[in-house]
């Protein structure tokens, strides 16, 4: 297999840190232990962006559940994709409050010192979709993003038959998300399919970006049968539209078709799905995103525990360096399932 357009993604190994509310008794969600001290109090939760179908969809979810669990949230703020207005608002929720906070860092590596300085002040920190690169963590509660570069990597060679070029339209590489996705999908184009020749594309998890590198490929290798595309809640709209311009836009049984295989799963990826103008996305919980976000900051406050094993909700928590991830499950949405009702991109109104 020949890579273009090569990215480092090596990462340095992250000092073990851990909240001692992360490392004690317990299995999954049934194993909650109260620690002495524990009580109520409010919850911060900052949104990471209002740019993403995905992410627009997670905030909808937000008040629904939090009602649901009798979370006392405070008014959410949203950092626009910028870790110093990540910063800023966490720090504003403390002084509003907060005895937890709630965020999905986008750089993950940027977000560290913040996290230190919450522990200090015993503020447990629950991380949706993106895993912190050090700092101390309560829960990560996030999908395998490896195995959503491996599904998407069997998908592609299966349809192409082990042959011909792709493109990786990747997200960015400071966050852990963009790497293991990155990264699962090259290895495993390496190592199964080496037939198949990958070019990579840093959109940064910005649709012009996407359209304007896309297009660019396109016109260098005419060849192209597939697209991965790392976040449909920005690549979608922007990769239809180049494809329609370069009258690509036909159903599977054109031969001009390219095969395309998307992330998160919102209703504008099932709909591409049935008017068979993509292929298949990986499903992101964001339902359950904003349901566990939230069991567990108000857990933390309460002063429970969990330790890893599988769960009571089809999910199995790891250990981190820094803290713990509950994996929660992300199927793989074909045509054959694409009317599952189950499916939250079938639910969301």
């Amino acid at each position: 297999m020949n890579t273009r357009i090569p990215i480092g993604l090596a990462a340095g190994m992250v000092a073990a840190l851990a909240l001692a509310a992360c490392g004690s008794t317990g299995t999954g969600t049934d194993a909650g232990t109260t620690a002495s001290g524990g009580g109520g109090g409010k919850i911060g939760i900052d949104h990471p962006r209002a740019d993403s179908d995905f992410w627009n969809s997670y905030i909808k979810y937000v008040p629904e559940q939090a009602k649901a669990l009798g979370v006392d949230l405070l008014p959410a703020t949203n950092s626009q994709n910028d870790v110093q207005k990540l910063v800023a608002n966490t720090n504003a929720l403390v002084g509003q409050g907060a005895k937890a906070i709630v965020m999905a860092p986008q750089d993950t590596g940027a977000i560290a010192n913040t996290l230190e300085q919450l522990a200090n002040k015993k503020i447990p920190v629950v991380s949706v979709d993106t895993r912190p690169d050090k700092g101390p963590v309560y829960m990560v509660v996030r999908a395998d993003n490896r195995a959503y570069g491996e599904k998407a990597c069997e998908f592609l060679g299966d349809k192409l038959g082990g042959k011909g070029e792709v493109v990786q339209l990747m997200g960015s590489l400071s966050s852990v998300n963009g790497r293991d996705r990155a990264e699962a999908f090259r290895d495993c184009m390496k190592s199964k399919f080496s037939g198949i020749t990958v070019y990579e594309a840093p959109t940064e998890w910005d649709g012009g970006k996407a359209a304007s590198m896309l297009q660019t490929l396109l016109q260098q290798h005419p060849g192209i049968k597939g697209v991965y595309m790392h976040a449909g809640g920005v690549h979608l709209a922007p990769t239809l539209q180049v494809l329609k311009s370069k009258n690509l836009l036909v159903p599977p049984t054109d031969p001009k078709h390219v095969f395309v295989v998307s992330n998160d799963g919102i209703p504008q990826e099932l709909a591409a799905i049935r008017d068979g103008q993509i292929d298949a996305t990986v499903s992101q919980p964001a339902d359950l995103y904003a349901k566990y976000a939230l069991y567990y900051a108000k857990a933390a406050v309460e002063g429970k525990t969990f330790q890893p094993g599988p769960t009571d909700h089809d999910s199995t928590i790891i250990q981190l360096p820094n803290g713990l991830e509950d994996q929660l499950p992300a199927p793989l949405v074909t045509k054959d399932n694409v009317d599952d009702k189950a499916l939250w991109g079938n639910q969301i109104k």
